[in-house]
């Protein structure tokens, strides 16, 4: 199989996460009974008129910043005309000739190597009625329409699935962070197309695009343009070519499938909204914007590596939004930031799972567990003891100290006491000393045990296992 340069754009329709619809004052919700959320201007009706949210342009100028894109100051919206079921009013009311964002970039990394992901533009456009299909008929539900939208335009800039994929996590991870969209894949709030092209060489016009569309997870994104690649290569290698063609990826057959050929281009009539004003963008309303963007994705990793947390337990704090805000608040306190980092993804994190709550749906306020994380430091507490306790932790209001008194957790952290349990237990058992001293590593971890046992779990562990070398030795 020959050698090609692939070339992907991917672009990617974002709902943004308003109260209320684009230029309609209908509840913008997901879930509910079909065409209960809509009113005349969302059902296309004759006469009606939009109004532009104002939320909408806020949360645009928030994706735009943490996109790095140039932000319009002057733009008007455009109508996209054509004919389909689920487009009542035979246009689409959106951004053509000038988006509000453009000139943006998302940085990368995949196998080590950074790379900017360039963003062409970013429009607001209106969400259409989403139609299903049953038999012969077509149903219509108008729940969708007018729900406001942002989509992001990469250039032709990147070279594989797995670059595509790390891009579209990159953006979910962004958008979902500054509270911009909720970005559900699986409920449709985030959906990405990418158009898919191949060349011999770099100094080559760009080959015959092929769009995928309807991708439904972030990995099968990478999956159905490594196959499209794939799928094109055997199509050049035999000598044939094909037409421009919109296709989409088959869960079950692991494979792109043909949906139409492009005979014509599209001629969507642009032209501008007659009904909506020019919108003008103030540094004042960017700077209210700017304003409310939270520490973002890359910046709490750095910060919590900066202060003592693992790498692996920076990444998997990040990834749980609840547990990374809970995390920040943290930050400027004199606390050991490894321990709480260890916590709250070790046992804290198996507690919420199991009992499908959130941690503030606890009792672990943040005063508690500073209280928990000094408690652990000092060794009043073990790893062993937590878990015995720490359900009370997590649904009681009292002190830990409290808790721990009152479930009889006491633990040695006296030296010689515990000296004296590891003297005892090595004069007990003179053949596993004798095994540790012929390098046998099963047998330290043995007379470990024998220790714990003999304390009846009450001796530090850490204290214990020095102890236990430094009188082995």
């Amino acid at each position: 199989m020959s050698k090609y340069i692939p070339t992907i754009g991917v672009e990617v329709h974002v709902e943004l996460k308003t109260n209320t619809k684009i230029f309609s004052n209908s509840i913008n919700g997901y879930g509910e009974m079909a065409n209960s959320l809509t009113n005349v201007i969302d059902l296309g009706y004759p006469g009606t008129l939009p109004t532009l949210n104002k939320e909408v342009l806020n949360l645009a100028i928030k994706a735009a910043t943490v996109l790095n894109c140039k932000i319009r100051r002057e733009m008007h919206f455009d109508r996209k005309n054509y004919f389909y079921p689920d487009n009542p009013k035979n246009y689409q009311i959106t951004q053509s000739r000038t988006p509000i964002g453009y000139d943006g970039y998302v940085e990368v990394e995949v196998n080590g190597v950074k790379k900017k992901i360039e963003i062409e533009e970013m429009h607001i456009e209106e969400d259409t009625c989403k139609s299903t299909h049953r038999g012969t008929k077509t149903l219509l539900d108008f729940n969708r329409a007018g729900v406001p939208l942002i989509e992001i335009v990469t250039k032709p800039c990147m070279n594989s699935g797995e670059e595509a994929k790390a891009y579209l996590e990159k953006l979910r991870e962004l958008l979902f962070y500054t509270d911009v969209s909720d970005c559900k894949i699986e409920e449709g709030s985030m959906r990405a197309d990418a158009n898919v092209s191949i060349r011999k060489n770099e100094s080559d016009p760009f080959g015959t695009k092929a769009e995928i569309k309807n991708i439904g997870s972030i990995t099968n994104v990478a999956i159905s343009i490594n196959k499209e690649i794939e799928r094109q290569t055997k199509i050049y290698d035999s000598g044939e070519t094909f037409k421009p063609q919109t296709r989409r990826y088959d869960d079950k057959l692991g494979d792109t499938v043909l949906m139409r050929v492009k005979e014509t281009g599209n001629d969507y009539r642009y032209f501008p909204e007659p009904d909506i004003p020019f919108v003008y963008v103030t540094d004042e309303m960017i700077e209210n914007v700017v304003k409310t963007i939270p520490m973002l994705p890359d910046e709490r990793r750095k910060v919590y590596v900066e202060k003592g947390v693992s790498e692996v337990n920076a990444n998997k704090l990040v990834q749980n939004r609840a547990l990374s805000d809970y995390f920040n608040e943290l930050l400027n306190e004199n606390t050991n930031l490894k321990i709480a980092s260890n916590l709250l993804l070790g046992d804290i994190s198996g507690y919420l799972n199991k009992n499908e709550k959130t941690i503030t749906e606890t009792t672990l306020t943040k005063e508690r567990f500073l209280e928990l994380i000094n408690r652990m430091e000092d060794n009043t507490l073990t790893s062993k003891n937590l878990k015995d306790i720490l359900d009370k932790i997590l649904e009681e209001t009292v002190s830990i100290e409290e808790i721990i008194k009152t479930s009889g957790i006491e633990n040695i952290t006296d030296d010689s006491a515990i000296r004296d349990v590891v003297k005892s237990v090595i004069a007990e058992n003179p053949g596993s000393v004798e095994d540790y001293k012929a390098g046998h590593d099963r047998a330290i971890k043995y007379l470990m045990g024998q220790v714990m046992k003999a304390s009846k779990g009450s001796a530090n562990p850490k204290i214990a296992m020095d102890i236990l070398v430094e009188e082995l030795q």
